[in-house]
């Protein structure tokens, strides 16, 4: 007997090696594996592609001379959080732009900034938190390029507001023959209009000037219900109220059928949350176990909604503007993208067919089994001018947050699904996201971007020998 405890002891101590060890290799750091140089690649780590030279240009006279001597394809990255392909092709003159990253001129008193295109939007934070103005808009992650975000036409959880396009003053831009222009709502507002959601089809973003807004401090304030009732709630109690700055809805999975409809109101309550930034050096540790936790567990999506996220948000807390929006997209690094990874993809449809959007949505995840981590509702105006605007009405964004195989056969269902949600989105006079994977079909692409041949026009008379390339446009402009 006493034999036989000692071994279940010793088979305890071991199962509790085996867990610590499993755990502690899913919330490690991410380890940095050294790639290539010539080899460029996205977050997902899903398109590695081979490029014929990169160059890191600091000034806007270097892309200038490199763009008149390339007589081959050209193409432009970021911080590579687009995940389809749209920072590179095979064979290009690739500019990384993570090193043009100044910032050029200030005005406090005027609201306004300018900056290289490189340059992160942690960097405005930090250069304009002291003056106690916030970036108006912005995505939720703070690591990004502002070239990247404008190429993509970003937005962000803004009430009121929408893709970024509403928040910019001007852009210089390279054109392919390598003239500078200078591009706004009134001057070359054509060049404006096609780079800005152009996603490098027309040329390089090198300087852009934005509006800035006052940094507040907020309120965080959640109440949860059946999806059914989320629409109503959202003009009653959000779409109309002057004192909501950030707003999103989480689905929770794998029923989808309940909402945690979380608003940040402005408030004269005293900050809770001492730092005015998020700290850049943060550990994500506890954030890697519970996305896998999420996602690997058998019960793990029912953990988060009925445990972690009521003790999550069980408080209040008070802090400022720009706190909230310097997240780190370190938080959603996994240790390892070896044989799986997380994706992102977003669909918009039209604030009145919410309700018939939700059914498709549900239907096509559960039939699929896909392995939604998170489905995050966005709200958006419609976007005024830009050739490829993915909000041409007032629209609801559904930001899927998912995991996947990285095998062949996984990334081939993983199209699967995602046309069938393209046409869902597309039934109800919606559209889809184009910084993701670019499994849409052409005529899917077309439907849901029908300004796209003026885009393409655009293109044709700016840059007839087609020299700034990507994987996107490499699938759907045939000049």
């Amino acid at each position: 007997m006493r034999s036989l405890k000692r071994l279940g002891a010793v088979v305890l101590v071991v199962l509790a090696l085996i867990l610590t060890a499993a755990v502690w290799n899913v919330v490690r750091e991410p380890i940095e594996r050294g790639a290539h140089p010539l080899l460029v690649n996205d977050v997902t780590q899903l398109n590695p592609i081979a490029v014929s030279a990169v160059m890191t240009p600091t000034s806007t006279q270097e892309i200038v001379e490199a763009v008149k001597r390339s007589d081959g394809p050209i193409s432009v990255g970021g911080a590579r959080h687009s995940m389809g392909g749209q920072i590179a092709i095979a064979g290009a003159l690739h500019i990384d732009m993570r090193h043009f990253d100044k910032i050029l001129d200030f005005s406090p008193s005027q609201k306004t900034i300018r900056v290289q295109a490189g340059t992160r939007w942690r960097q405005i934070q930090e250069r304009i938190d002291p003056s106690n103005l916030s970036v108006a808009i912005m995505q939720s992650y703070a690591n990004f390029t502002v070239g990247g975000s404008l190429s993509v036409n970003v937005h962000g959880r803004y009430v009121g507001l929408g893709p970024i396009i509403l928040s910019v003053k001007s852009l210089e831009v390279v054109l392919p023959d390598g003239s500078l222009v200078e591009a706004s709502p009134v001057q070359n507002a054509d060049i404006f209009n096609g780079v800005i959601g152009g996603y490098g089809g027309i040329g390089v973003i090198t300087e852009a000037t934005f509006d800035l807004t006052d940094n507040v401090k907020i309120k965080r304030q959640d109440r949860t219900m059946p999806i059914a009732e989320y629409q109503r709630y959202f003009f009653d109690h959000v779409r109309t109220s002057s004192a909501a700055v950030f707003h999103n809805g989480d689905i929770y999975p794998s029923a989808y059928n309940t909402v945690r409809a979380i608003t940040y109101v402005r408030t004269d309550d005293p900050v809770t949350v001492a730092d005015r930034l998020r700290p850049d050096d943060a550990s994500y540790r506890l954030d890697r176990l519970a996305f896998w936790m999420g996602s690997e567990w058998p019960f793990g999506k029912a953990l988060r909604q009925h445990l972690v996220d009521p003790l999550r948000f069980r408080s209040e807390p008070v802090a400022w503007r720009n706190y909230e929006a310097s997240y780190d997209a370190a938080e959603l690094e996994p240790a390892s993208r070896a044989t799986s990874t997380y994706v992102l993809e977003e669909y918009f449809v039209p604030v009145n067919r919410f309700d018939d959007f939700v059914p498709y949505l549900r239907e096509v995840f559960q039939r699929y089994g896909v392995n939604v981590v998170n489905v995050s509702i966005r709200h958006a105006k419609q976007d005024p001018a830009s050739l490829l605007a993915w909000a041409r009405t007032e629209v609801f964004g559904f930001v899927i947050y998912y995991k996947q195989g990285t095998s062949a056969a996984a990334q081939r269902e993983v199209g699967s699904w995602t046309r069938e949600l393209i046409d869902a989105a597309l039934t109800v006079g919606g559209s889809y996201y184009l910084p993701y994977q670019v499994h849409a079909t052409e005529q899917q692409f077309l439907r849901a971007y029908p300004r796209a041949r003026e885009f393409f026009a655009l293109k044709r008379r700016l840059d007839p020998t087609n020299k700034f390339r990507n994987g996107l446009w490499n699938k759907y402009y045939h000049p």
